[in-house]
């Protein structure tokens, strides 16, 4: 080092030079990934091994033997990196399910030969969008299985046909997920969005609110603009707390995804991100959804989120769980979350136990009028299923949130 620093054109300050810049160039060349040459989803899913053992602490039979699992790596030696997604003819549930087969019941996935480290729940709000869900679902497990973690997947249906409460929905996801297990890791996942990335890891973050889809081919792969939390985000439960999850006024597409970051800011929290190379989503494309109309009151909403966030979210959440069905793919709550408060009040009676979401029917008039008036019958009738009573619900305090496993009103029946 002596020799360094008399001059410029000294040999050792040249190749002191060409060291810092090939360090440089490989610092930086390690965060890029060629997603112009992607795997196969389903690469190494074949080096899984053997099936998975029996459920621990399951109370029958006899005890589990041998010696403990070792720790799963860190990370994980399936990765592949990039990986292609198909958008058109997703496969049938059916088949989706063999091409799983370590998947059990729910959707609940837990590596065969080694202990996770990272246990996460992913929730994803759903109405309508069955194309949607099974493409996910095709693309997800794999996805999840090569980072070798515990994971399940719920899928949050909304009953009826009143406006759409995505933030809502994503509410109840999360306390009933956590009634489920106690997960360290919960995920906030839209159903339209797929990642293209097997290294953007889906674990969180210690200490704060972790925003993944940083990188959507909508958005030409960049950020749209610093606050964005939409998409795909991930908080442990402590986080999820901290800033009494998400609102429930936000009927209708918008704003909630803004509010949201501005309780993780008001909460004493940021918002932190992979590498945008890392971070590379795919967005099915569809058109405007009938009860998710754009909300005319989200900028109005938005500008009392400081005012209300104490009083508005897991504190003052109420719902009814119609049913809960651990579907071979996934665990299928379906919700009444009510109504939006504008629209006129009307009496409806108790709704029936729905349908999970399955394959679609074709719905074609086949030339038999009496037929197709049935259907319409049908139609009215499940329309008019609705139930938006709120009967026998407490009242919270707002100013004391409530346990993220506790439910004001069950109906139904659970599998």
């Amino acid at each position: 080092m002596a020799c360094c620093g008399r001059s410029l054109d000294s040999p050792c300050t040249l190749a002191l030079l060409v060291g810092f810049q090939f360090a440089f160039v490989l610092y930086f060349s390690l965060g890029e990934f060629d997603y112009s040459r992607p795997h196969d989803v389903y690469t190494n899913l074949s080096h899984l091994g053997v099936p998975p053992p029996p459920p621990r602490n399951s109370g029958t039979g006899p005890p589990v033997t041998g010696p403990p699992l070792r720790d799963c790596q860190i990370p994980s030696p399936l990765l592949v990196g990039p990986v292609s997604v198909h958008l058109s003819s997703p496969l049938s549930l059916e088949e989706i399910r063999q091409r799983n087969p370590l998947v059990l019941p729910g959707g609940r996935y837990r590596p065969p030969d080694c202990e996770p480290r990272h246990h996460t729940a992913i929730v994803v709000p759903y109405r309508n969008r069955q194309t949607h869900l099974r493409a996910l679902l095709y693309h997800l497990h794999p996805f999840l299985q090569r980072q070798q973690i515990h994971y399940s997947i719920y899928i949050v249906q909304q009953w009826g046909n009143g406006t759409f409460n995505r933030a809502k929905l994503l509410n109840v996801g999360v306390r009933e997920a956590l009634r489920d297990e106690d997960w360290g890791c919960i995920f906030l996942h839209d159903v339209d969005l797929l990642p293209e990335n097997d290294h953007n890891t889906y674990t969180c973050h210690k200490q704060f609110p972790t925003h993944l889809s940083v990188a959507m081919d909508k958005f030409r792969y960049r950020l749209p603009y610093p606050q964005y939390f939409g998409g795909v985000s991930a908080v442990t439960p402590d986080q999820y707390m901290k800033m009494n999850g998400f609102p429930n006024h936000y009927w209708g597409w918008g704003g909630e995804d803004d509010d949201i970051a501005a309780r993780v800011r008001l909460s004493g929290m940021k918002i932190v991100r992979p590498p945008v190379a890392i971070g590379h989503y795919k967005m099915i494309k569809h058109k405007g959804d009938r009860g998710n109309e754009q909300n005319p009151r989200r900028f109005d909403l938005l500008k009392r989120t400081r005012l209300n966030w104490r009083s508005d979210g897991l504190n003052s959440l109420t719902y009814d769980l119609l049913s809960k069905e651990l579907e071979p793919l996934y665990t299928n709550l379906t919700v009444n979350i009510g109504e939006d408060p504008r629209l006129p009040q009307r009496k409806i009676p108790t709704a029936r136990k729905p349908t999970p979401p399955g394959p679609q029917h074709n719905t074609s008039d086949d030339g038999n009028t009496a037929k197709l008036e049935e259907r319409q019958e049908s139609k009215r009738a499940l329309e008019a299923n609705v139930t938006m009573a709120k009967l026998g619900r407490e009242k919270t305090d707002p100013a004391q949130p409530v346990a993220l496993n506790q439910t004001k009103q069950e109906t139904g029946v659970v599998k």
